[in-house]
C-alpha cells in the first residue's frame, strides 16, 4: 500500500521506557475509510502507539506517518481527532458550553455543534453540566469533541470501557456509518468481541503486533472463529512463547 492510499504508516516504529522496549520496531500500515481494532491485553502497548499515532509521544527511533504527513504535524491538528481514555472535558461547564469551547479552538463551523451534539445521542444532556454526567454520557462528550471538525481520522483510546451493553453497540454503529463515509478510524479495546465489529483488526502482545489482518483471514489463519482464541493461538505459536515456556507477560510490555 502506498503512503498516499494509508491513514496510518508506521516503519520500524520503537518507543522506549527507561532501559525497556515497549513498543518494539513496529511496521504497520492501515487503510483509510475503515474502522481498524487495535485489540490486546491491558499494558500491551496499544496506548503508546496510539500516542505515537497523534504525535504526543517520543519516540527512540523510526517514524509514523499519518494522512501523509509526519505524526504531529502542525497540518493535522484538525484533520485528527483523539479521545484518550480519561474524558477531556471540563466539568464546570455545561455539554454545549464545552463542545462551543472546542470549536472555536478547531476553527470548526458553527453548525458543528448542534451536528456533534446529535451524532452522539446527546441532545438531552446538552445544558447539563459534564460534572454531573455518569461515566458513559462523560465519554460521548469527549467523542463529540473529536467529532468536530469532520476529522479525517479519529483515535479512539478504549472508548467503550465503562458503557453499557446497549450504549456499547450504539458507538460501534457510529463508527461504522463514520467508515461508510470517508472517515478513517483507530480503535482500542481490550474486549476481544468487539473485533466483529472491525474491517481489520491489530493485535498487540509486550509491545509488538502479532496479527495485522481482517477478521476472516485471522480465524483462518489461526483455525478459530473468534478473536480471544486466534489471540491465544497466536501466543501459542509465537518464537517468545517457546523460550519462556508459558504465555506471562514479559517485564518489557508497556506498564501505563
Amino acid at each position: 500500500m502506498q503512503t498516499s492510499d494509508a491513514a496510518i504508516v508506521t516503519d520500524r516504529l520503537r518507543v522506549r521506557r527507561g532501559r525497556r522496549d515497549v513498543i518494539r520496531g513496529v511496521s504497520l500500515s492501515i487503510p483509510r475509510g475503515q474502522v481498524v481494532g487495535l485489540l490486546g491485553p491491558s499494558g500491551c502497548g496499544k496506548t503508546t502507539l496510539m500516542r505515537s499515532v497523534v504525535g504526543t509521544q517520543r519516540i527512540a527511533s523510526g517514524t509514523v506517518t499519518v494522512l501523509g504527513r509526519p505524526a504531529g504535524s502542525t497540518a493535522l491538528r484538525r484533520r485528527v481527532g483523539y479521545v484518550s481514555q480519561a474524558p477531556s472535558v471540563y466539568d464546570d461547564l455545561t455539554v454545549r458550553g464545552n463542545l462551543a469551547y472546542f470549536r472555536r479552538v478547531l476553527a470548526a463551523p458553527a453548525a458543528d455543534v448542534d451536528r456533534v451534539i446529535e451524532a452522539t445521542d446527546l441532545g438531552e444532556h446538552a445544558r447539563d453540566l459534564v460534572a454531573h454526567l455518569s461515566g458513559g454520557q462523560r465519554s460521548r462528550v469527549s467523542l463529540a469533541a473529536a467529532l468536530l471538525g469532520s476529522p479525517e481520522l479519529l483515535v479512539l483510546d478504549e472508548p467503550t470501557v465503562g458503557l453499557d451493553p446497549l450504549l456499547r453497540v450504539e458507538l460501534w454503529d457510529m463508527f461504522s456509518s463514520l467508515a461508510a463515509a470517508g472517515t478513517s478510524l483507530l480503535v482500542s479495546s481490550h474486549v476481544m468481541d468487539e473485533a466483529s465489529r472491525c474491517e481489520r483488526l491489530l493485535l498487540m502482545r509486550d509491545g509488538d503486533v502479532l496479527a495485522d489482518a481482517t477478521p476472516a483471514d485471522l480465524y483462518a489463519q489461526t483455525g478459530t472463529d473468534n478473536a480471544e482464541d486466534a489471540f491465544l493461538a497466536l501466543i501459542r505459536h509465537s518464537p517468545r512463547h517457546s523460550a519462556s515456556g508459558n504465555g506471562a507477560t514479559s517485564e518489557n510490555g508497556e506498564r501505563r
